[in-house]
């Protein structure tokens, strides 16, 4: 079935033309190096693109990853001179999600732009996994959720 979803993302619904764009984008911000957060964001973003039936975005709290305490906060930084472009692409995002969802066929590409909403308005700090890895990790979420309140 993932496979029949990342077939229709790529023929009828050219989603890998997004991929691209945000590959360039990330690209370019890393070149900058002071952007390099938000592209290293958008890089692992355009990954998710490539094939959203079988990967999905993550962040990296839930991922239990470390990084530098310097760069948790430049890219803290990063991400709030970003808002007005997370904006402006989160408005482009729900204009495609509403002319996908408009079709009968669409509507599984809409849900999987509309899941990515968070990345795109805040890409820093994501990370792109295989979706085995994603159901996994809101599994181990859902278990402490309920070990929390059951005792």
């Amino acid at each position: 079935m993932r496979t029949l979803g990342n077939i229709l993302w790529y023929f009828p619904f050219f989603g890998f033309i997004n991929a691209i764009m945000f590959f360039l984008l990330g690209s370019l911000l890393v070149l900058t190096v002071v952007a390099s957060p938000l592209g290293l964001g958008l890089i692992q973003y355009s990954k998710f693109l490539f094939a959203p039936f079988s990967w999905s975005m993550v962040s990296k709290e839930d991922l239990n990853v470390e990084s530098n305490p310097a760069w948790e906060a430049y890219s803290t930084i990063i991400m709030i001179l970003w808002i007005p472009f997370g904006i402006i692409f989160a408005v482009i995002t729900i204009c495609q999600i509403v002319g996908l969802a408009i079709s009968i066929v669409g509507i599984p590409v809409a849900l999987v732009l509309a899941k990515s909403l968070r990345t795109i308005f805040n890409p820093v700090g994501m990370v792109c996994v295989p979706a085995v890895v994603a159901n996994e990790v809101q599994r181990r979420k859902d278990e402490a959720a309920i070990n929390k309140h059951i005792r």
